[in-house]
């Protein structure tokens, strides 16, 4: 029988080690799936790249992780909202590497790795530092960057519901990085508020099906 629920985040964890390629959805607060966060700090791997839209603020979630110093390099959008104190004096003091990606192109990145696409060009970051090093063309006398997938170990996502065959739907904007992240990932782990029985699930509702799902956990109220 195909159950894809685990006893705890915890467990659900286990096996994620040092140097893996991790992606974690949430857009500021919202998405943010807390409890694995919480579970990856406990775990504990080292040498950590993390994948997100930004570096987290506060003491708590994301910010958390990169103070157990657990994160050699970060992949977001937006390193510096308010209140990111943690990342602000782990960058200055060299001890994180960070890689900044539009927003736009990141997700695009996520779903590049996801739909088997070895690259895309894109006209965003075209003359910035953010184009240093990338191929670029001309296009219709319109010049482009090409940006190659992000594939992750790893995916940590929040979900409003899931069955135990995997299959998920997320609560408004919740959703944000949670699909592309699923499908790019060798493992998709999935924080939901609620178990459905199979069939409860509007097929139309479904955004991620749950062939991308490996594991799921119910987190706690």
């Amino acid at each position: 029988m195909i159950n894809k629920f685990w006893s705890s985040a915890d467990a659900a964890l286990a096996d994620i080690g040092d140097g893996a390629v991790v992606g974690i959805g949430g857009f500021g607060g919202a998405g943010v799936p807390q409890d694995l966060v919480d579970a990856l700090i406990r775990k504990a791997p080292r040498e950590l790249v993390i994948v997100t839209n930004n570096a987290g603020s506060g003491t708590t979630g994301i910010a958390a992780l990169l103070q157990a110093g657990l994160v050699r390099r970060i992949v977001c959008s937006y390193p510096r909202m308010p209140g990111s104190v943690v990342f602000e004096n782990l960058y200055r003091a060299g001890r994180i590497e960070l890689e900044v990606a539009p927003q736009g192109s990141m997700a695009e990145r996520l779903r590049a790795a996801g739909a088997g696409i070895a690259g895309f060009f894109t006209r965003t970051a075209y003359g910035t530092l953010l184009a240093e090093g990338k191929e670029t063309r001309e296009f219709d006398g319109q010049h482009y960057v090409l940006e190659r997938p992000i594939a992750l170990d790893y995916a940590l996502i929040q979900a409003e519901a899931g069955d135990r065959w995997g299959n998920l739907v997320y609560r408004k904007t919740a959703r944000n990085f949670g699909p592309v992240m699923a499908t790019a990932a060798r493992c998709a782990i999935v924080s939901v508020a609620r178990e459905a029985a199979l069939g409860a699930l509007d097929p139309e509702a479904v955004v991620t099906p749950g062939i991308y799902v490996k594991r799921m956990v119910l987190r706690p109220h």
